[in-house]
């Protein structure tokens, strides 16, 4: 009897193993969709230094902002793979800058770790005139710990981002404007803070009104 018994706890607590192994991989999302967040950037004084002696202005387009030596723009949507850390993460709004009767709008920023080396890309716009999706700038993550693991209201969050300007936009730009735009140079240190799809949850920002 006691034999019974024991062999019956054994046989339930092996099938309770495995629904647990067979549920677990069902239950463990592999990624979320982004649908809320913000990317901010503190420029950094080559960037700013730069500009000034290109004698170029700038400012934010759109949603965008640029305050104080931070520029920032809202996450609208994207996917972040957390066993990988590939992703793309969409944002709206932009810069631009301007010198004379050039100027020249980067917008639609589109963060993309997917292939050999993460890259920003965005839309560039010259006096009007779309020139088409350019990768602007190069990414050097942080040390992750994989998998990464969202916090309280399906959050994630990566500092310590540094952005160079990438070759094609160096060239792209000094085209434009006439003057040697150095590949490389250091644009600041960007910090992503993306948010799960909300599923009717109100904004973690407060965007302006379009």
């Amino acid at each position: 009897m006691f034999k019974a018994i024991r062999s019956a706890k054994l046989s339930l607590a092996m099938a309770a193993l495995m629904v647990t192994a067979m549920v677990a991989p069902i239950m463990a999302a592999p990624s979320i969709n982004l649908g809320d967040g913000r990317t901010t950037v503190v420029l950094s004084s080559e960037f700013l230094g730069a500009l000034g002696a290109l004698r170029l202005s700038a400012g934010s387009v759109g949603d965008g902002s640029l305050r104080s030596g931070v520029a920032g723009f809202p996450v609208t949507g994207g996917v972040v793979d957390l066993g990988t850390a590939k992703a793309e993460i969409n944002h709206s709004g932009g810069l631009f800058l301007a010198a004379g009767n050039t100027r020249v709008e980067l917008t639609s920023f589109n963060i993309d770790t997917t292939g050999a080396a993460p890259v920003l890309t965005g839309l560039v716009t010259v006096n009007g005139d779309l020139l088409g999706r350019v990768p602007l700038f190069d990414l050097e993550l942080p040390a992750l710990t994989l998998p990464l693991r969202p916090q309280s209201f399906n959050t994630l969050f990566i500092p310590n981002v540094k952005v160079t300007l990438s070759a094609t936009a160096a060239a792209a730009l000094s085209g434009v404007f006439g003057a040697t735009v150095p590949a490389g140079l250091s644009i600041g240190t960007a910090s992503v803070f993306a948010v799960g799809d909300p599923g009717g949850r109100p904004s973690f920002f407060n965007r302006p009104n379009r």
